[in-house]
């Protein structure tokens, strides 16, 4: 690879980096298999980098393929105590955590197809034609993965008394992350 096209892969790694991480982590809720998933995604990218014509939805679709078949490896199935522990402390307000772990139990309760539709449309910002590409399916799939995973979202939290109504979904999103 050129150079300048080393340079540009980097500054497009940098740009791209905190919303591939999000990406990953919310469709499978593990930080450990979101790095794996983003790193494997990358290496992909590497060599194909000078042939794309949008390597952003390009490196999105793989990052959620990869979230997804690094949830599926026999040994992310074992769990231990470790995995409970966060990356950084950090001062975090009691009630903001139990939110976050609320939430989070609730996108649990989304199956991943629609929960990564749900956060490439609405988390991500995508247009319904960017999340049709990145889940590699018809327009009208994505729209329908994305109702469907809202309205799944809307039960899960309904069940645990929590009333969202009115907010934004950057909101309460950007809690989850």
């Amino acid at each position: 690879m050129k150079a300048e096209d080393e340079q540009a892969f980097r500054e497009f790694v940098t740009s791209q980096m905190a919303s591939l991480r999000k990406l990953a982590y919310l469709t499978c809720g593990d930080w450990h298999t979101a790095e794996d998933a983003v790193a494997n995604a990358l290496v992909k990218l590497y060599p194909r980098w000078r042939k794309l014509d949008r390597p952003d939805l390009y490196v999105k679709t793989m990052v959620y393929r990869a979230a997804i078949d690094e949830t599926r490896r026999p040994w992310r199935r074992e769990r231990s105590a470790g995995d409970a522990m966060p990356d950084v402390a950090q001062q975090d307000p009691a009630a903001a955590a139990d939110e976050r772990m609320r939430l989070r139990a609730a996108l649990d309760a989304v199956p991943a197809r629609q929960r990564a539709a749900v956060v490439l449309r609405h988390y991500l910002g995508l247009s319904l034609e960017d999340t049709a590409r990145v889940l590699d399916c018809t327009v009208g799939t994505a729209k329908s993965q994305v109702s469907r995973g809202l309205t799944k979202l809307r039960e899960s939290l309904a069940d645990e008394h929590i009333n969202l109504t009115g907010k934004p979904m950057e909101e309460w999103t950007h809690a989850v992350a």
